[in-house]
């Protein structure tokens, strides 16, 4: 229930200009687009249940929960739902009325003048206007005289279009079109009881109301409804910014700004749900700045829209059943459009051109949607999904196993979670522990961690002073322990099983084997080419893709103590102290790698294929 404050239009000498070469501007992306997405959506292996919908310009279209009772989305489901109109940039004036047919193509059946700015769509009940929560907005409270009713009386007739509904609506003061069970309605008044609608019927009309799935459109502060919608429980009312052929719209939606249209629901006849209705490339361009460093390098870029993209691909009609495909948060991915009022927040020029450069690609495996998880950093190495997600990666996604990252470190001073502490006494992690319901009537006794091959940690086993014991999965263990991700020690602990044997002297190991000679003076080649020459910590890719440090008797510097290789460890004492790397789920793609990598200068198909060996970079 938020209220938007109104910044005012621009100076109407310069609109048609500013329109034009807006529209101009649009149409060369949007035509580059299409195409990207019309290959795309020929190519992609997308399961039924997710199946992709291309509306009649060829744009692959998304569906984005804003406002829901689901619990991935910040804003609730409303009893008002306001719009701003971002015109003061020319980015749209006025709104049009309708909904979205099967393959989301918007169907315009009512518009307002260019000269609306604010609307707000208000489930059909008595609301009232006025301060709510700090915002202003329409409530069932009685804050002020300001009254939207939910009884009207209709006037008799029918009509054909919605010129002929509004020329009749405008006969009435406080007539207006309604669009009830798919057919044009002229109705007027918004009283707050029946009683109050039949007092007020001098012409001969009849007193309605709607079903409890109806939604009138309103111009912002007043009691002036503007359009009326109610096409029962299937019904979804859509508004479309913009009538005059603005090339590209943003419009304020609970203090943020959007790209595409909006639809509105009553699920079960409750408050409403609204969503974001936009082309693909649109919504990448809402994701990629939030999840990465809006300026962060190009091709760190590229390969975070080629991931995000790829993601919601992949994950069509996720929340299906709430209406949408994709929530707004960390739950899927992070989407907030095109920005607050915060010139520093949302899209830049540069994330916008990663998108742009990037247009349709995807990471495809086998023919098919890889899963491109990504989070902000891993510590050293990435874990297989068998040990987070407990599936088979041999069968299901082989390309989501553990890999050794040796380009993280270069960013340890950007990202403040490259090292991270956090401590416990004994009597402070068990009452933690106990709060999860683990260990009830007892105290800790001592852990024991399994570490993987890579050094994280994939299972914690509690063992408490009852002799009882839990098991903590690796998905559990960060919010079990509060820790930000599951590399780490404790207590200092760790195992040195699996690690290559020591080097001695001043010999070089790779894939276990000792090679002589010094590392002095020599050099590598990247995959990309360059030539560069050999740093304080080398790392080795063997011919079947595995990356291994490179050891050597003479190295004195370069990093923090040596991370844990794979065994168990048992830890015990009055105070637990976890000294850990990285943050996140340790699948996928790690941002702050990606980040280290571009500045070496990978290109964004290198990055993501490190990352997910074996996948492709491709529109097919």
């Amino acid at each position: 229930m938020l209220q938007l404050s109104y910044h005012g239009p621009g100076p109407v000498v310069n609109r048609k200009s500013l329109l034009e070469r807006r529209e101009m501007e649009h149409t060369m992306k949007k035509r580059f687009m299409q195409l990207a997405a019309a290959l795309l959506a020929l190519s992609l292996a997308v399961p039924p249940a997710g199946a992709v919908t291309t509306n009649q310009n060829g744009d692959i279209m998304i569906r984005v929960g804003l406002a829901s009772s689901n619990t991935h989305v910040a804003v609730g489901e409303l009893e008002a739902a306001h719009l701003e109109n971002n015109n003061s940039a020319g980015y749209g004036f006025g709104y049009r009325f309708g909904y979205y047919d099967g393959n989301l193509n918007f169907v315009e059946l009512a518009r307002t003048g260019s000269e609306t700015i604010q609307v707000a769509v208000l489930k059909t009940q008595n609301l009232y206007y006025g301060s709510t929560g700090g915002k202003q907005t329409y409530s069932s409270s009685i804050t002020s005289n300001i009254l939207v009713g939910c009884y009207h009386i209709q006037i008799p007739g029918s009509f054909g279009s919605f010129e002929e509904a509004a020329n009749q609506a405008a006969r009435y003061s406080g007539g207006f079109v309604a669009w009830i069970n798919n057919a044009y309605q002229v109705r007027v008044g918004a009283y707050p009881s029946k009683e109050a609608a039949e007092g007020a019927n001098s012409f001969g009309g009849t007193v309605v109301g709607t079903s409890s799935y109806g939604m009138s459109v309103v111009k912002t502060g007043t009691s002036q409804i503007l359009f009326q919608y109610d096409c029962g429980e299937s019904g979804k009312l859509a508004i479309q910014p913009d009538v005059t052929g603005a090339g590209e719209t943003r419009t304020w939606f609970a203090d943020y700004k959007y790209r595409g249209g909006f639809q509105y629901f009553r699920r079960g006849g409750g408050n409403l749900t609204v969503v974001n209705v936009l082309p693909l490339e649109d919504y990448v361009n809402g994701v990629v700045c939030y999840e990465m460093g809006r300026n962060w390098p190009l091709e760190a870029l590229k390969a975070q829209a080629v991931c995000a993209r790829t993601y919601v691909l992949k994950n069509l009609n996720k929340h299906g059943s709430y209406g949408f495909d994709i929530c707004t948060s960390t739950g899927c991915q992070v989407y907030h459009g095109m920005g607050s009022l915060r010139t520093d927040y949302g899209p830049s020029e540069v994330s916008m051109r990663a998108v742009a450069e990037t247009a349709g690609m995807v990471a495809m495996y086998n023919g098919r949607l890889a899963e491109t998880p990504y989070s902000s950093s891993f510590g050293g190495a990435s874990e297989d999904a068998k040990n987070v997600w407990g599936t088979n990666t041999a069968t299901e996604h082989p390309y989501l196993r553990g890999v050794v990252d040796p380009y993280e470190a270069d960013a340890a001073g950007q990202n403040s979670l490259s090292s991270w502490t956090v401590s416990y006494t004994a009597a402070e992690l068990t009452q933690r522990l106990q709060g999860y319901g683990l260990g009830v009537g007892t105290s800790v006794d001592h852990l024991v961690l399994t570490y993987s091959p890579q050094g994280n940690v994939i299972q914690t086993v509690v063992h408490w002073k009852n002799g009882q014991s839990n098991t903590v999965s690796a998905s559990n263990i960060r919010s079990r322990f509060g820790v930000y991700a599951i590399r780490f020690t404790v207590n200092g602990a760790g195992t040195g099983e699996g690690q290559p044997p020591a080097p001695s002297g001043g010999d070089t190991v790779i894939n276990g084997g000792p090679v002589p000679g010094s590392l002095t003076g020599k050099y590598v080649i990247s995959g990309s080419g360059a030539v560069s020459q050999v740093g304080e910590r080398p790392y080795a890719i063997s011919g079947a893709g595995t990356v291994s440090a490179l050891e050597s008797g003479e190295w004195t510097g370069g990093g923090s103590s040596p991370q844990p290789g794979a065994g168990t460890v048992t830890v015990s004492g009055n105070s637990y102290t976890f000294n850990g790397s990285g943050y996140g789920h340790q699948l996928g793609l790690s941002q702050w790698g990606a980040c280290a990598m571009a500045n070496r200068g990978f290109r964004y198909d290198e990055i993501v294929t490190f990352y997910l060996p074996g996948t492709q970079i491709t529109h097919h």
